[in-house]
């Protein structure tokens, strides 16, 4: 669990005092209690040890937030490759519009390996620019397609569809095909371009709009002319159809261009690149609808060596360019599958490094700037089925959220929400994986206000050359302000318990006196971790149809009540009406 700094927890000896006794109760209890959990019984004639303690007391700083977050803090993207493969077609879908919503306020990044392989063309006729379907179905499909879009058309302000059965099940099987031509070209590093129409970008637009998503649009980095400076003509062609359509976008320029050599064989320095943002943000201000549009990047990779020094020449000579600094982020290989994996508390620390890395180089050069993870999954090369869209990829999730929100990253940006690989939020059936189940409680109930924790409990002493590493992560938040169920001054508590035994917290301090609503996350049916399905207090969360949520009906804990938590699951704890002064603002 993330360490915090001892001037975050400007407390008095009274609740040192509190804790010392209540370390001390729990002891004596366990001593003269011949039921207790906490230790273990005579009759195997072994001494108590510290693994059978499970008590762990916790308190929370109410006085002051350690950071203050953009409200727009867990956010979400959308893979270029959903215009190759035919999806873009189908984010009009009343569900697909819904589940969006539900995550709002947010971000919508567009952008991932594919941005650099965009080129814009102002074209209306879509089904002139698509040509003729190869067989009759197909052709038909189409056809489907044009008549879609002409209804939508003659819709007035959110342009909203229900797609019938037929064209989902051609979709899907057109985009499996299509599937395996962009996972050949991800192995052979041998790219096609891909064309953003102005309809594209129409549909593209309405459906960020729609779901209360504001859009950041990746341009081509990778358009160059012959002295390797970067091409603007079909930006400017972009920027003047956006202008004109008066389209709120924010803006980027590629996608982690430490990798250009080993994707296409050309190189951009960091020189180029800081002169390349200088250019876009000359070029932004020469469209009067853009000139105060927000800019983004450089989209640096995982933060390496050549990352790492990429970055620190870009800060250097642009870092006053862009409004917030982004870079990417991903777990592990998208080769593994073991379930086990994800229960790895070195594979979670490894976030925590990455991002130590990238404030360093963003604090020499620009203090103060902000930093936001630009893309964040499981996996990369598009994870893998039955693994990294299941219960137990929420574990890094989760804990990547906390992670990032303690140490002051503004921005996350979940790759992707829908369509690319198996590390999406939605399923190609337009019904939600667990992790956008996690992800839509924790929009529900955590603020951006974050929190200091206090954690005491009786632990195992550390074997000489063993690390023990913490298993429970624990974090906390102000409960979020634009839920109305609660009061402000609540705070919402999240815990991952990647034990595989049962951990009790006692919340101490000024907590202890206060209702506890419980959220609790589990896997639902008898895949164990591999589920892709969530319970919620022991209900299964399913859509009551495509614009209805379930309730998140929370289970209420008395006052004083130990928190229970099951191996290996994921709790929300909202503390009730504890008029915290940090959440009062």
């Amino acid at each position: 669990m993330p360490k915090s700094s001892p001037c975050a927890f400007p407390w008095s000896s009274l609740w040192l005092a509190s804790l010392a006794t209540l370390v001390v109760q729990s002891v004596l209890s366990s001593s003269y209690s011949s039921s207790s959990t906490y230790q273990r019984s005579a009759a195997d004639g072994k001494r108590p040890g510290f693994m059978e303690r499970t008590l762990v007391l916790l308190d929370v700083n109410t006085r002051s937030p350690i950071r203050v977050l953009n409200d727009n803090f867990l956010s979400l993207q959308l893979d270029p490759s959903i215009i190759k493969d035919g999806w873009l077609d189908f984010l009009s879908s009343k569900r697909l519009v819904t589940l969006a919503r539900g995550l709002s306020p947010a971000f919508l990044r567009f952008g991932g390996k594919r941005t650099d392989f965009l080129q814009f063309n102002n074209q209306k006729n879509l089904a002139k620019f698509r040509g003729p379907g190869p067989d009759y179905y197909l052709k038909n499909y189409e056809d489907d397609i044009v008549r879609s879009d002409i209804a939508l058309d003659k819709q007035k302000g959110c342009k909203l569809a229900n797609h019938p059965d037929i064209m989902l099940e051609l979709q899907r099987e057109k985009a499996a095909t299509t599937q395996l031509i962009l996972l050949k070209e991800q192995l052979s590093n041998i790219y096609s371009n891909i064309t953003i129409t102005a309809r594209s970008l129409d549909k593209l637009y309405n459906f960020a709009d729609c779901a209360g998503l504001h859009l950041i649009l990746g341009l081509n980095a990778l358009h160059r002319n012959p002295d390797n400076s970067w091409n603007t003509s079909s930006t400017l062609s972009l920027l003047k159809y956006g202008a004109g359509k008066k389209y709120n976008i924010s803006w980027e320029l590629g996608n982690e261009p430490n990798a250009y050599r080993s994707m296409v064989g050309r190189a951009v320095n960091s020189t180029q690149l800081a002169q390349d943002h200088t250019k876009l943000r000359t070029l932004l201000q020469s469209v009067r609808y853009y000139h105060r549009a927000h800019l983004y990047g450089p989209n640096a990779g995982r933060p390496r060596k050549n990352a790492i020094l990429l970055l620190d020449g870009f800060m250097k000579n642009a870092g006053s360019v862009v409004d917030a600094v982004t870079w990417q982020h991903y777990y592990m290989d998208g080769r593994v599958n073991k379930v086990e994996d994800f229960l790895k508390t070195r594979l979670l620390d490894t976030l925590t490094e990455q991002i130590n890395k990238v404030t360093k180089v963003v604090n020499t050069h620009s203090p103060g700037k902000k930093v936001w993870l630009g893309g964040l999954g499981p996996a990369w090369a598009g994870g893998i089925n039955n693994l990294s869209d299941t219960y137990a990829a929420g574990f890094l999730w989760v804990n990547a959220l906390g992670m990032a929100a303690v140490q002051g990253i503004d921005v996350v940006l979940r790759h992707s929400f829908f369509d690319y690989g198996y590390t999406h939020l939605v399923d190609q059936n337009f019904n939600p994986l667990p992790d956008y189940w996690f992800s839509l409680v924790y929009k529900r109930l955590v603020g951006p206000r974050v929190l200091a924790v206090r954690v005491a409990g009786l632990q195992r002493k550390p074997q000489p050359g063993r690390v023990i590493r913490d298993k429970l992560q624990i974090y906390a938040h102000c409960t979020s302000y634009y839920n109305h169920n609660y009061v402000r001054g609540s705070i919402t508590i999240y815990i991952i318990n990647l034990h595989r035994s049962r951990k009790k917290i006692k919340l101490a301090g000024t907590l202890r006196n206060n209702i506890v609503h419980q959220y609790l996350l589990q896997p639902y049916g008898t895949d164990g971790l591999r589920a892709k399905y969530v319970q919620l207090n022991g209900e299964k969360l399913l859509m009551v149809d495509n614009e209805t949520f379930p309730e998140l009906k929370p289970k209420t804990l008395r006052a004083g009540r130990t928190i229970a938590m099951p191996p290996m699951t994921i709790g929300f704890y909202v503390i009730k009406n504890i008029n915290a002064y940090a959440c009062r603002r």
